[in-house]
C-alpha cells in the first residue's frame, strides 16, 4: 500500500513539473515557465538562488574586464571585441566590457541555431544595452538582420566593434547600431516591422531602470516577437521586482542550463525568453 502511494506522488510531482515545460514564440526548445501568481517571482528567485548558488561560483568566468579586448571564437569566425576597462569606474557605466551574460547569451544562441532549435536567418533582431556588441555581432554571423542600441556615449565603442570584426566576414546577416533610450519612443526603424526577436544581456541591474526597460520591451514587442534576456545574478531583489513587472504583460520562461552551450554554462547567469501575452 505504501509502494502505492510513494508511487501516486511521485506521478503528482512529475505532472506537476511536466505542466510547468513549454515552449515559447519561436523558441523550440521547452522552458521552464514562471507561473503568473502573487508570490511566483519569490518563488522562482528562491529556486533559482536554491538551484544554482550563484555567490559560490567564480564570476567573470569567460571575461576579463581589465583586458584591453576579449578574443572568442563564434560561427567559425574569430571575434576580437574591445573594452574600455577605465570606463568601468564611472557611475552607471557598464557597458564598456563584457559580462559573462554576454557571452553566454551569444553562444546560446550560436548551438541553438545548430542544434535546429532556432533560426535568425533573414530575422529582424533588436539587441536592448548591446554595450561591446558580442551578441548582435554573432545573431549577424548566425544570418539575422540586427540593429544593435545603447545609449548615446556608447555608440562610438559599439561601432568600433562592428567595423573591426564584420567588415571582414561576408555576413549571412547584417548588422548597424543606432541610439536608444529606454523609456523614450522607439524610432520606426525599430518598430516598422516589429522585430522577430529581442535581444538584452545584463540590462536588469537596477530597480530604477525597470520601469523604462519594460516600457520599450513593450514598444519593441509585436504577437510573432520572441525575447532572450541573460542576466547576472547579482541582486536577488532587483531580479524579483523585474520578474513581478514583467509578469503583468509577458509570459516567461527560464531555459535550462542543459539547453545552453555545453562549454559556455554558469551559476552565475540566467537565461529567460519572453513573449507578450
Amino acid at each position: 500500500m505504501a509502494s502505492n502511494e510513494a508511487a501516486e506522488v511521485k506521478e503528482e510531482e512529475e505532472e506537476r513539473e511536466d505542466a510547468t515545460m513549454a515552449k515559447l514564440g519561436s523558441y523550440g526548445g521547452e522552458v521552464r515557465l514562471v507561473v503568473d501568481g502573487e508570490e511566483s517571482a519569490a518563488e522562482e528567485i528562491m529556486l533559482l538562488w536554491g538551484i544554482q548558488q550563484p555567490t559560490l561560483s567564480k564570476p567573470n568566468s569567460f571575461v576579463s574586464q581589465s583586458s584591453l579586448k576579449l578574443s572568442i571564437d563564434s560561427c567559425g569566425h574569430s571575434l576580437s571585441i574591445l573594452q574600455s576597462p577605465s570606463s568601468l569606474g564611472t557611475p552607471g557605466v557598464t557597458g564598456s566590457v563584457m559580462w559573462d551574460s554576454g557571452v553566454v547569451l551569444g553562444k546560446f544562441l550560436e548551438h541553438s541555431v545548430d542544434s535546429g532549435v532556432l533560426v535568425l536567418q533573414g530575422k529582424k533582431i533588436v539587441e536592448l544595452g548591446s554595450g561591446c556588441g558580442l551578441v548582435g555581432c554573432i545573431a549577424a554571423l548566425l544570418g539575422g538582420e540586427v540593429i544593435l542600441t545603447d545609449l548615446p556615449d556608447r555608440l562610438r565603442l559599439l561601432r568600433k566593434n562592428i567595423e573591426t570584426n564584420m567588415k571582414q566576414f561576408c555576413l549571412r546577416g547584417s548588422v548597424t547600431a543606432t541610439e536608444l533610450i529606454w523609456g523614450d519612443d522607439a524610432d520606426p526603424e525599430l518598430v516598422k516591422p516589429m522585430p522577430d526577436y529581442v535581444l538584452g544581456s545584463d540590462v536588469v541591474y537596477s530597480e530604477g531602470a525597470v520601469e523604462d526597460l519594460l516600457e520599450t520591451l513593450g514598444q519593441l514587442c509585436g504577437p510573432n516577437t520572441t525575447i532572450f534576456l541573460a542576466g547576472e545574478l547579482r541582486n536577488d531583489a532587483i531580479l524579483e521586482y523585474f520578474l513581478e513587472a514583467a509578469m503583468n504583460n509577458f509570459r516567461i520562461g527560464r531555459v535550462d542550463q542543459n539547453l545552453w552551450h555545453p562549454d559556455y554554462r554558469s551559476n552565475r547567469v540566467v537565461l529567460y525568453v519572453l513573449v507578450k501575452k
